[in-house]
């Protein structure tokens, strides 16, 4: 047995070769070069948001640049054609980059807020305005320190309120690469408060409680108070308990008026004053947002579900003048825009197409108009805007792009009790005469979807190289109703596996699949289904764990978002071990066959290390096939360009060692 530890540009990696495997290991496959292939990927514009003013006449978005982490706020008026102008928001221009976001219309749609660190040398951003009709220049109004987030004008256009992480230098959230430990180990929580801006003076003025997390917020119709979805403590480590609560623009006092059951996200404040709609589900990460629709009274009282039996799930909402609710569902693989009334009943579609996903829509807030990014597996988004159900293309950002892979079909399979969908992504170049490899892309969550958008990362990567590429929705996913995305609590590995199992003999009836060369891939829970696979079934032949959770009852201790277990487990570890054992690969770890390449960022708050180090481990100690990288100064979320290119390249690599023979 040997161990080879060495140092790359973008990882360091750890990697084993057995004297005796279970299995011949086949020897390297000729490495493929994927530079073009990412070169093209990278060509894509992302947008980050919309914003529609509330007649409906302009929109302004948040669009990646071609300078490296660069995004632009731009705005445009709609209907006017190809030819209308479009102009930047920007503050500044000094050649560092700069990052923008949070763009907000005034009430009265003349006026425009932003957030930038243009012009930061420590990228502290700051809330800019900008008189749209005047075109610029933008008006700097604070000199803060601190995170801000998601500017909210007054409905009388006064006041600017903004959620504040006073003093902080480093972004909220569980996905950023977190501090590393030093010294006696303790909580140390940034609150997120409700903060009110005075545009004149640049003054800001905390509004809410300083031992309170406000993850997402509303002004009430008059003026006077907020409807704020918070908790008390650790904002990263707590969203999963987060109430409802109503806090005074004034004397910032705050009552809670909803303790849910579950997780909730998105208030939004009725235009009458009288009643707060949210989202309210089983939601796996703060921000991956799905559920049904929940009307809750403003001073209190049962909250009630207008969306009972929804066949799909709300992943944002807003209100219109009439007093009704429109919300964009996901259901059965595609994106519709729905409008309900605050009481319930009947539901109407105002638009919807297949094999189209949408992304941050804005809901004009005085007429029926709306902006989204509508993107597809064969369309790069692109930002669209106009009547509901009637919208076109703004930005013909990245019209020129061509997709690097063949078609994608919506499959349908029947498992236990559940209807379950998912999608086949074809090869380039597909050859019906001939039999070709498949790997399954199983998404993170578990409370989450593979969405029908434009492929990123291995599922391009993989389809553009000649694989088939199945991306399940299993239950625990979004898109099938509440009752399914509710469907693994106390289950996990087990029914999501069936279902994924059952989507690979649909795929191989609905393609020329090779059974015998199928692989599997995910990130986070992806990750955490990768390694129970491997310990539960041979029939994947290659694998690859990226930030996978391999034992729960360890997991329980070393990660910092343990709360968000309750609500799938049902009890902590220390109170309900057989759960998390039950659940977890490492306890069935003998029966692993399958070689596995593991990959982590090394400063992982969600997962941390140790789970992929403990898997590895595990792996070579019974002589399967296995490496294991860990890229570092990297989150959840591996951030920097080089790494994720590196990834790109191994995976690939592993993939065609083990399935094109």
């Amino acid at each position: 047995m040997t161990v080879r530890i060495f140092s790359l540009s973008t990882a360091v990696a750890v990697a084993f070769a057995s004297a005796a495997p279970l299995a011949q290991t086949p020897a390297p496959a000729p490495a493929r070069s994927i530079g073009g292939v990412l070169d093209t990927l990278d060509r894509v514009r992302a947008f980050h948001e919309t914003a529609i003013s509330p007649d409906g006449t302009r929109v302004a978005w948040v669009e990646d640049r071609a300078t490296v982490n660069t995004t632009t706020v731009f705005i445009r008026a709609i209907g006017a054609g190809p030819s209308a102008a479009t102009f930047t928001a920007t503050a500044a221009n000094d050649g560092r980059g700069h990052r923008e976001n949070g763009i907000a219309w005034a009430p009265d749609g003349h006026t425009l807020a932003f957030l930038s660190d243009a012009g930061s040398a420590s990228s502290q951003q700051q809330v800019y305005v900008i008189d749209v009709d005047g075109k610029g220049p933008a008006r700097r109004v604070t000199s803060v320190k601190g995170q801000l987030d998601k500017p909210l004008w007054s409905p009388d256009g006064k006041s600017l309120a903004v959620l504040l992480v006073a003093g902080s230098t480093q972004g909220t959230g569980a996905l950023v690469a977190y501090k590393p430990d030093s010294g006696v180990v303790g909580d140390v929580e940034e609150e997120q408060r409700i903060a009110i801006v005075d545009l004149n003076s640049g003054a800001v003025r905390e509004v809410s409680p300083a031992n309170m997390f406000v993850y997402d917020y509303d002004w009430s119709p008059d003026g006077q108070s907020f409807a704020a979805e918070a908790v008390e403590g650790s904002g990263t480590n707590n969203y999963w308990i987060a109430q409802l609560y109503i806090v005074r623009a004034d004397t910032g006092k705050t009552t809670s008026i909803w303790k849910p059951p579950l997780q909730i996200a998105g208030p939004r404040w009725s235009p009458d004053g009288k009643s707060i709609a949210v989202i309210h589900g089983i939601m796996s990460d703060e921000g991956s947002t799905g559920g049904d629709i929940y009307v809750v009274p403003a001073g209190g009282g049962a909250a009630k579900n207008v969306t009972p039996n929804l066949e799909g799930s709300a992943r944002a909402l807003a209100w219109r003048p009439d007093g009704r609710i429109i919300f964009h569902e996901y259901v059965d693989g595609q994106s519709a825009l729905v409008t309900v009334a605050a009481t319930g009943g009947p539901r109407t579609t105002a638009w919807s197409a297949p094999k189209q996903h949408l992304t941050v829509a804005s809901i004009a807030s005085h007429t029926d108009a709306a902006a989204a990014v509508v993107q597809s597996f064969q369309q790069a988004p692109e930002v669209y805007a106009g009547p509901i159900g009637a919208w076109t293309a703004q930005t013909n950002t990245n019209a020129s792009i061509a997709p690097l892979w063949g078609e994608a079909k919506s499959l349908h399979w029947a498992s236990d009790r559940f209807q379950v969908q998912g999608w086949l992504l074809y090869p380039a170049n597909f050859d019906p005469a001939k039999k070709y490899p498949l790997v399954v892309s199983v998404h993170g969550g578990p409370s989450s979807a593979n969405f029908p958008s434009w492929p990123s990362r291995w599922n391009a990567v993989l389809p553009a190289n000649g694989y088939f590429v199945l991306l399940p929705n299993p239950r625990g996913s979004y898109g099938g109703g509440e009752a399914f995305t509710r469907a693994n609590v106390n289950d996990f590995g087990y029914g999501d596996l069936r279902d994924i199992e059952a989507g690979v003999d649909a795929a191989v009836k609905a393609a020329p699949i090779d059974p015998d060369r199928t692989g599997i891939i995910g990130w986070s829970y992806g990750g955490y289904m990768t390694m129970w696979a491997v310990t539960q079934t041979t029939r994947f032949k290659a694998a690859v764990a990226g930030a996978g959770i391999v034992n729960w009852q360890s997991y329980y201790g070393q990660n910092k978002i343990d709360t968000w277990m309750l609500p799938f487990f049902g009890a902590s570890v220390y109170d309900k071990p057989e759960a998390y054992s039950r659940s977890s690969p490492i306890t069935f770890i003998k029966k692993a066959r399958t070689p596995t390449l593991v990959l982590h960022g090394d400063r992982d708050s969600e997962v941390p290390t140790p789970q992929g180090y403990e898997f590895w481990h595990a792996l070579k100690a019974l002589g399967v096939p296995t490496e294991l990288v860990i890229y570092p100064d990297e989150g959840h979320a591996i951030a920097k360009p080089e790494h994720q290119r590196d990834i790109e390249q191994r995976l690939l690599a592993w993939f065609d060692r083990y399935l094109t023979r």
